[in-house]
Order: structure tokens, then C-alpha cells, then sequence
């Protein structure tokens, strides 16, 4: 693939340092995904204990419910709108080099920023009980368990001020290429929830209690650790609310419009939240544990290059480099699909094996499991468009263009809204047992519904600027994706019912065994159908 400009790691820094040389896009994506395993294998180990410690409950239900809600907002403030509206208008300022500018916009931007979720953090508090009832519309006949929704809410929504002040501070240091250290910090908020799920928790009188005071806690210590890293450019704000900024107004112009499109995804689960609350209890459970499976390819390879390509794009865009524009447009989108789609089809057949690994034991029963499973293999079936709009989003967002993803969300929350109704209403009325799959299945031709919408409007606009060699891209794809779906069909079949084995010692090796045996095959694939390191550089 051919290179596009200069390097994608060099950005001009501030007057008198503070800019660094990287080594391009596939380095930054790299830093960005180690950094970010090293968050999910912590995540799977707070997963695991989860489940075990705290089982199916309406307690658990309850939790999920608390916590979707200020998380869909943090989506809003935090790495979603906010972030996608920032970084172009900081990038551009950075380009025209005046430090002093770039200081004042950053104030104002904290400012206004901080000014804005303390409202909203103090509404959500004071409205918990509304919310409970919004929110969770079949537990309306069970009092203790709204009260108890509404009693983690006013826990769980002051978190919503201090990471999305962290995630502001994480988009300057991506924009001057720091990318481990924000990558990194998410590993914090792990290990924070298994410190609250092993030796906090036996001090509440409901133990699930402790998961909201670990979400708050959690997010204090994400900004403590970040926070120090401006100091070292230089730009460390000044809280001075700047809603009257010219540069911040941009901010909010282009923001307003981002509200659906940055988090579709995280709307169609609050959507698919307030569905399962009139299904049997555990059933949002069984849904927040198969995200969260589905959360680590997603974090792992789509954030990661996500991340890396916006202020990359952004730059790009600023520079009038059209060229460069369209090329690495082009590398992220087959970095997406040589990620996502043998992700969706790992995930598709090993729904039940991953399920019994990560969470079955202790109060986590082997029905729980295939509960689990069946939502899991639904949804994993939108994991490459997940992981393509990713890209194709900031894509927009880079040229400061923030209404035309939002139009494609719109469509996709109410396609979402119109298939789970599709889907579930049949199989509740008629107690088929899994219902919640329907849900996820809703969700994942969703994300297909998205990332169509967005690759639609990109080409019409003339954005997209194929490279040469798809054909032979789209080939090398399809054979080695068989390839790796036979040899881990053959092991499923060969091992059996993974539920049924005991030992979790040995249901994690049989498991590494098939993850190494399938990885493996694809790359074999991949490297005899002529594939090479050097063609994944940008």
C-alpha cells in the first residue's frame, strides 16, 4: 500500500518542543492495542469474578441498568461527541502554531466542559428515581429494585464528570501522539471493580453495591494519573468556562449533531436495556456480559485504529493533503476488516466455549452460560461494521462534517428499535427461552445498518479513493477466514460440550488451544496467499 504524505506519526508540537516523530500509523495503532490488551485481559478477570461472586440476580440486573445510563452519557462527553468535535478544531490550531491561541482554546474548552456535566451529573442524581422507571419499565410493579437502581445511579453519575475530563485530557496527548498512557489507564478502572467485587463488597448489605462505588472511584483515579501528562506540553488548562469562545461555539456546533452518531452503538444497548427489563430477570445481565466479550476485539483493534486515524485525518484535512487523505482512509478500513471479520466469525463459533470460560463457576450456572452464548453469536455478527464505522466516522468528523453521521444514526436507532421489536415481542409472547437474542441480533444488523449508511455517504461525496489491489484484499480475506472456521470447527467438534468440563484450568487451555489453532490458520493463509508485514504499513 502506498505511502501518503509524510509520516503519520510527525506532528508539528508547540513552539519550542513538545511535537514528536513517530513511525506512522500501524506503530500508533500498535502502541494503542497493546496497551489496550493489557485493559481487556484485566477486563475478563473483573468479568470472570463478576459473574462468579455475583451470579444472575435482579441485584446485577439492577447494576447494569445504573451503569448504562451515565455510560451512554460518558460516550457523549467523553470519547464520543466531544472528542470527535474537539480534536479537528484543536489539530487545526495546533497547525497554525500559536501556542498562546491553542492555550486559550484549551481553557475555555475545560472550562465549558466541566461547567456542562457538573449540570448534567447533579440532574441525573436528583432524577434517579424517573430515570429508574424510564429505564427499567418491567420493574415497575418491584419498588426495591427501582430504589435500588436509583441509589446507584447517584453513585455512578458523578463518575460521568471525572472521565470526561480525562478523556479531554486523553485527546490532546493523542494529538501529539501519546497514545499508550490514555490507552493504558483503563486497566486502572479494572482493577479498582476487582477490588470493590473481592474486599469491598463484603461490607455493603448488598454486596453488587460496591460495582457503583468502584465506578466512581475508578474514574477519579483514570484523571489523577492522566492529568500530570499536560503539565509535560505545557497545557495544562486554566478551568475558565468559555461557552462565548469562538473555538469552543465550533466545538459545540459541531458537537450538537455527533450526540447520536458517536454513540449509536451504546444507544441501541440502552435501547436494547430498556427491552430486556420486561424480559426474565437476568436477562440484561446475559446481554452485558456478551458486550462485553464483544467489547475486546472492538477496543483492542477498532478503538485502536480509530483513535489513531482521527487526528491523523484531521491533519491531513487541515493540510489540504487530499492524497494523504484518501490513502489512509484506505489503510484503516482493511486494517478494520482484517481484524473484525475473523473476530465476528471467532466469536460466532465460540460463543459458548468463550462464555464458559470467562464467567461460568460459582453463582454463574452452566444455563447462565448458554443464556449468554446465544446473545453473544447474535451480536458478534455486527463486529466488522462495528469496527468499520470506527473509521468511517471520524472520517467525517476530520473535515468537521458531524451532521452527516448523524443523519446515518438516526436511521440506525430507529432500524434498531424496529427490529428488536421484530424480533423479541414474538419469542417473549411465546416464552421461547433466549429471548434477550433477539435483542442482540437487533443490534449487531444494526451496526451493519451504520456502517453501510456511512461508507454510502463517503463515496457519494467523492471521499473514498480506493488503492489499488482490493480484489486480491477481498480474496486473501475470504480463504483465510474459511480456513481458520474449519480448523476451529473441527476442534469444537472434536472437544464437545464445553459446559460439561469441570475444570476451568481446562476449559481456558482447550480454549487458548482453538484461539492459537484458528489465529494460526489465518495467518498461514493469509502469508501463503502472499500477504507480507510490509503491506499492512502505511
Amino acid at each position: 500500500m502506498p505511502a501518503a504524505g509524510a509520516p503519520a506519526g510527525q506532528a508539528a508540537g508547540p513552539p519550542g518542543g513538545g511535537g514528536r516523530r513517530g513511525g506512522g500509523l500501524l506503530r500508533s495503532t500498535a502502541v494503542f492495542s497493546a496497551m489496550t490488551l493489557l485493559s481487556r485481559i484485566a477486563g475478563f478477570l473483573r468479568d470472570a469474578l463478576q459473574s462468579r461472586v455475583f451470579g444472575v440476580s435482579v441485584a446485577m440486573d439492577a447494576f447494569v441498568i445504573a451503569y448504562r445510563i451515565p455510560n451512554y452519557l460518558r460516550r457523549i462527553f467523553a470519547e464520543g461527541s466531544v472528542q470527535m468535535a474537539f480534536v479537528p478544531v484543536f489539530n487545526e490550531l495546533r497547525e497554525r502554531g500559536d501556542q498562546r491561541a491553542l492555550k486559550e482554546f484549551l481553557d475555555a474548552m475545560a472550562g465549558a466542559l466541566l461547567a456542562t456535566v457538573l449540570v448534567f451529573a447533579a440532574v441525573g442524581m436528583l432524577a434517579a428515581p424517573l430515570l429508574a422507571r424510564l429505564f427499567a419499565p418491567g420493574a415497575i410493579d418491584d419498588p426495591a429494585k427501582l430504589e435500588l437502581i436509583a441509589d446507584m445511579l447517584r453513585i455512578t453519575f458523578p463518575y460521568l464528570v471525572f472521565i470526561s475530563l480525562m478523556a479531554l485530557v486523553a485527546s490532546v496527548l493523542n494529538s501529539f501522539g501519546r497514545f499508550a498512557l490514555p490507552a493504558a489507564t483503563p486497566v486502572l478502572h479494572n482493577l479498582v471493580m476487582i477490588a470493590a467485587i473481592v474486599w469491598v463488597s463484603r461490607y455493603f448489605e448488598e454486596p453488587v453495591m460496591a460495582l457503583a462505588w468502584g465506578v466512581l472511584v475508578a474514574g477519579v483515579l483514570q484523571l489523577a494519573v492522566l492529568w500530570p501528562a499536560l503539565g509535560r506540553l505545557g497545557l495544562r488548562p486554566r478551568f475558565r468556562p468559555g461557552f462565548r469562545h469562538p473555538d469552543v461555539r465550533r466545538v459545540a456546533k459541531l458537537m450538537v449533531p455527533t450526540l447520536f452518531s458517536s454513540s449509536v452503538a451504546q444507544l441501541n444497548l440502552l435501547v436494547g436495556t430498556v427491552f430486556a427489563s420486561l424480559l426474565v430477570t437476568g436477562s440484561q445481565t446475559w446481554l452485558y456480559l456478551s458486550d462485553r466479550l464483544v467489547e475486546f476485539p472492538l477496543g483492542l483493534f477498532g478503538v485502536a485504529i480509530g483513535t489513531v486515524i482521527l487526528p491523523h485525518l484531521s491533519r491531513r484535512h487541515a493540510a489540504e493533503d487530499g492524497e494523504g487523505y484518501g490513502a489512509a482512509l484506505d489503510w484503516a478500513l482493511r486494517m478494520a476488516l482484517l481484524a473484525g471479520v475473523p473476530a465476528a466469525i471467532g466469536l460466532l463459533l465460540l460463543a459458548e466455549p468463550l462464555t464458559a470460560v470467562v464467567y461460568q463457576g460459582g453463582r454463574f450456572t452452566p444455563h447462565d452460560t448458554r443464556m449468554a452464548a446465544i446473545s453473544l453469536a447474535a451480536m458478534s455478527i455486527g463486529v466488522p461494521a462495528f469496527m468499520l464505522t470506527k473509521v468511517l466516522a471520524p472520517a467525517f468528523y476530520a473535515r468537521q462534517d458531524t451532521k452527516t453521521p448523524m443523519r446515518a444514526a438516526i436511521i440506525t436507532v430507529v432500524a434498531n428499535v424496529l427490529m428488536t421489536i421484530a424480533f423479541t415481542t414474538p419469542l417473549w409472547l411465546w416464552q421461547v427461552p433466549g429471548a434477550h437474542g433477539g435483542i442482540a441480533l437487533a443490534t449487531g444488523l444494526a451496526g451493519i445498518v451504520n456502517a453501510w449508511l456511512l461508507w454510502r455517504y463517503l463515496k457519494r461525496a467523492g471521499l473514498m479513493r480506493p488503492q489499488p489491489g482490493w480484489g486480491v484484499f477481498w480474496l486473501r480475506l475470504a480463504v483465510a477466514c474459511m480456513t481458520m472456521a474449519a480448523a476451529v470447527v473441527a476442534l469444537r467438534i472434536w472437544i464437545g460440550d464445553w459446559t460439561a468440563i469441570e475444570s476451568l484450568l481446562l476449559r481456558a487451555a482447550l480454549l487458548l488451544a482453538v484461539v492459537a489453532a484458528g489465529a494460526l490458520a489465518y495467518a498461514a493463509a493469509m502469508l501463503a496467499l502472499g500477504l507480507r508485514p510490509r503491506d499492512l504499513r502505511h
